[in-house]
């Protein structure tokens, strides 16, 4: 084979894949065994020069556009519980799809990505194990005014907290507001939340010592 001293193709370039007929850019260049291999679209696989033609120059037919319609169930801010984590909540902070073709068959999985409210740990769970508590826009209201338990295979019960002095409920609130802000912080890194958080833990400090001076008398 003779052998060529420059690369056919550049980095940049537009090219047909004419083994699948699919399109991309070159990312890299290999020089190996005295040839050139391409990586495309910063994949893992290289092609060489013959399996690759300019977009520009390319006369075959190129593969019908597939559209896909994508339902998802669950919302950024969602309040889930994860199959396995019993007892335990999750926001939704994010998700993708990942799509899944061969020649004899074809699906697509939705991935949602968790933060615990407990602590923020981060998770990765399948559609089909998430189970809806509430929805964004009731995820903060439940959290701070309903107590909860959850059983694997049953529906969340709800049962309102037995009532509290004012002085109980400021202490409630103010932890429900330093676990928001926490979760906060170890998702942003915004030292803005760690100014906040050391305000709170001053106003929870000074409000758990009135309450041992009221129980002292």
């Amino acid at each position: 084979m003779k052998y060529n001293d420059k690369p056919k193709f550049n980095i940049g370039d537009t090219v047909v894949i004419t083994l699948y007929g699919t399109v991309g850019k070159i990312t890299k260049i290999k020089h190996i065994d005295e040839q050139y291999l391409y990586e495309v679209n910063e994949s893992h696989g290289l092609y060489n020069e013959n399996c690759l033609v300019l977009l520009a120059e390319y006369r075959g037919e190129m593969p019908d556009k597939e559209q896909i319609d994508i339902e998802y169930k669950f919302f950024f801010g969602d309040l889930v519980q994860v199959n396995g984590y019993k007892g335990e909540l999750f926001k939704v902070v994010g998700f993708r799809t990942e799509i899944w073709r061969y020649q004899d068959d074809a699906w697509e999985d939705i991935i949602y990505e968790l933060t615990r409210v407990t602590d923020g740990e981060w998770l990765e769970a399948d559609e089909e194990e998430l189970l809806l508590i509430a929805d964004a826009d009731q995820a903060d209201v439940f959290l701070k005014k309903y107590g909860y338990s959850f059983s694997k295979h049953q529906q969340p019960s709800l049962s309102l907290p037995p009532p509290r002095d004012n002085l109980s409920l400021k202490i409630d609130r103010l932890l429900d507001a330093y676990n928001d802000y926490k979760i906060l912080y170890e998702t942003f890194k915004d030292e803005f939340y760690v100014s906040t958080l050391q305000t709170i833990t001053k106003q929870l400090v000074d409000l758990s010592n009135s309450r041992k001076e009221r129980l002292e008398k």
